[in-house]
């Protein structure tokens, strides 16, 4: 089973914000609904990116006794 998703999440550090399945760009002055079909697509897939980065190195961490990169120097 997985992990419920947060109702609300910033896609990596950034001003866009993803509220109840709802892209916003968020600032000082307040937010504003992403409104445009083609732009929220690419924050679905930028967002989709981001979760696999996030999975593949919490995976690499989670292997113990494997050398790492900087541990090789380089070499295989």
């Amino acid at each position: 089973m997985s992990a419920p998703t947060p109702r609300s999440a910033r896609l990596a550090q950034s001003p866009v914000v993803l509220h109840e399945g709802r892209w916003w760009l968020v600032g000082d002055a307040g937010a504003a609904p992403v409104a445009d079909l083609s732009f929220a697509t690419v924050l679905d897939d930028s967002a989709e990116a981001v979760a696999a980065a996030d999975r593949a190195v919490a995976d690499l961490r989670a292997r113990p006794g494997e050398p790492s990169a900087s541990s090789t120097r380089g070499r295989r």
